[in-house]
């Protein structure tokens, strides 16, 4: 990930540049870092799980969001776009944002290259300080393949891995589950 010249921004130097830029960025503990453009697996991958859980969770108390609206992780300083998440509501919004939550159930990151090792790493680390949050799920857009990361009664972090298009999702947090079958729809590996 490539970070921007300037040593160190404020939230309100980020802000500003957030809303006149073509692209997205995150912001960590002063520092401004671009996000990669996704590739076409990545967004149907997204748009898959997000639309199977927006229509399976239809009146419920979550709600599902995709990579617009941002997340604030005040222990560590990060502002960034999950792939996809889900809150339970009502929506908790970062202090004097209406762009921007605090209170996700279940994140989602379809892994690429550039991000596969910090999101696995210091980002599911840093996901782990928010109070709300209890699945993390990491996709491979490269072949079946899915981990989901569900934290247990204990605050243990329990890994349970799927493969193959036979395989089924079953969260945790709240009641949905999806084959890999449905999750890969349309996708064409390299």
């Amino acid at each position: 990930m490539q970070v921007s010249t300037k040593t160190y921004y404020t939230p309100e130097e980020y802000f500003e540049l957030e809303t006149q830029a073509e692209y997205k960025s995150e912001y960590f503990a002063g520092q401004i870092i671009p996000m990669a453009g996704g590739k076409p697996n990545h967004n149907k991958i997204a748009l898959n799980l997000s639309s199977a859980l927006n229509f399976a969770l239809r009146g419920t108390s979550f709600d599902i969001f995709m990579s617009d609206l941002r997340l604030w992780i005040p222990n560590c300083r990060l502002y960034t776009y999950p792939d996809v998440m889900v809150v339970n509501t009502p929506l908790v919004f970062a202090e004097n944002r209406q762009d921007t939550i605090v209170n996700p159930l279940m994140i989602t990151e379809v892994l690429s290259d550039s991000t596969e090792k910090y999101d696995r790493g210091d980002k599911f680390r840093m996901y782990r300080t928010i109070p709300s949050f209890r699945e993390y799920l990491v996709i491979s857009q490269t072949a079946m393949q899915v981990e989901k990361f569900a934290k247990n009664d204990s605050n243990q972090w329990v890994l349970s891995e799927y493969a193959g298009s036979e395989a089924k999702i079953v969260f945790d947090s709240f009641e949905f589950e999806i084959s890999l079958d449905e999750l890969y729809n349309r996708i064409e590996f390299e």
